[in-house]
């Protein structure tokens, strides 16, 4: 599944892009199905807001869109909650963990989602203890660190079919040792499924074997 964009600019960045190159705004470019793509970006120049228009959250843009060839507006309401149960998995910034419910009942809502489920519950545990948050896994999300939430929802992420797994600033809270854990298991993952990933941060790393990198 390729992504296509084209001449794409938030319409908060209109009138600041003049003198500040992009690879990514006002650029015709194609994440192609399967790679491994980096957009590193400073804070403000809208990494977030890409990630949310590419999750079809946020429309105040111009510029082109395309999944498969197909315009992103297009896509009606039942059709883009197909494509994001099946092809489009997401970690968010902020997480948007639900804060009251335990970490093991965030990650085990969006298993028994999935369209088709893809793992037995038992998968969470593996994931859980590779990843360091076994023991909290029975905790309400939101008396977790910073650093387990994001765990808790990388997870949650990977429970789900996809063809592209989009990550914005995931390890922000993590340290050298947790990162590779984490990355470790996400490009297994993205392995099994033959998907693409792209991840968003602030500074170039060698965390995965990245096929295209940009600067935002």
């Amino acid at each position: 599944m390729n992504i296509q964009i084209n001449g794409l600019v938030p319409l908060p960045l209109q009138d600041k892009l003049s003198n500040r190159p992009s690879d990514i705004w006002l650029t015709q470019t194609t994440f192609t199905s399967g790679n491994k793509i980096k957009i590193k970006a400073a804070s403000g120049t809208g990494k977030t807001t890409l990630v949310h228009m590419l999750y079809k959250l946020r429309h105040d843009y111009v510029g082109e869109i395309l999944i498969n060839g197909r315009l992103l507006p297009t896509i009606k309401n039942n059709q883009l909650a197909a494509l994001r149960q099946q092809s489009l998995s997401i970690v968010f910034q902020d997480m948007r963990l639900f804060d009251q419910l335990t970490a093991l009942e965030n990650i085990e809502l969006k298993r028994v989602l999935a369209q088709p489920v893809l793992y037995q519950s038992k998968v969470i545990g593996q994931m859980a203890e590779q990843l360091g948050i076994l023991h909290i896994l029975n905790q309400k999300a939101g008396n977790c660190s910073y650093g387990e939430r994001q765990r808790i929802a990388i997870i949650r992420a990977l429970m789900q079919p996809f063809k592209w797994l989009i990550m914005d600033e995931p390890f922000s809270h993590l340290d050298h040792l947790n990162i590779d854990k984490a990355a470790s298991l996400i490009a297994t993952e993205c392995a099994k499924r033959a998907a693409g990933l792209i991840i968003t941060d602030l500074e170039h790393d060698a965390h995965f074997d990245y096929t295209q990198q940009y600067q935002l």
